[in-house]
C-alpha cells in the first residue's frame, strides 16, 4: 500500500514541473477556442512515433527485385500529382503533397484525416 502512494506522489510531482511554461494553470488555448491540460500532454510528449510518407506501393518478384540499380526506374500504383499519405503508426492521418524547401524534400499537409474517418476505416 506505501508503494501505491509513492507512486502516486511522484505522479504529482510530475505535475507540479511543468510550471508557468503552459500559461495559466497549465491550460492553453488551440486555434479553435479548445482549452487543452497541457499538464496532462506533456506526460505524453516523449513517446517515439514512426512517421511514414506513402508515394505509392509496388509488388515485384525478388528476382526483379535483385536486379534493380542506380538509375532504375519502379512504377508505383499512384499517379504524379495524387496526394501523398502520411501515416503514424501504420494508421492514415494526413495528405500532402511533395515540396521542394532549401533543395530537401518535405510533405505540404492538404488533408488531415478527421476521427470520424480513422474510425470508419478500422471497418
Amino acid at each position: 500500500m506505501e508503494e501505491e502512494n509513492q507512486d502516486f506522489e511522484s505522479l504529482e510531482e510530475l505535475e507540479d514541473i511543468g510550471g508557468e511554461e503552459g500559461g495559466l494553470d497549465g491550460m492553453d488555448e488551440m486555434s479553435g477556442g479548445e482549452k487543452v491540460d497541457t499538464k496532462s500532454l506533456d506526460l505524453i510528449l516523449d513517446i517515439p512515433l514512426t512517421v511514414t510518407v506513402e508515394l505509392g506501393r509496388s509488388k515485384m518478384l525478388i528476382n526483379d527485385l535483385l536486379q534493380l540499380g542506380q538509375g532504375s526506374v519502379i512504377e508505383l500504383t499512384k499517379l504524379v500529382g495524387e496526394p501523398l499519405e502520411v501515416l503514424v503508426n501504420n494508421k492514415l492521418v494526413a495528405r500532402g503533397e511533395v515540396v521542394v524547401v532549401n533543395e530537401k524534400f518535405g510533405v505540404r499537409l492538404t488533408n488531415i484525416v478527421t476521427p470520424i474517418e480513422r474510425v470508419q476505416s478500422l471497418t
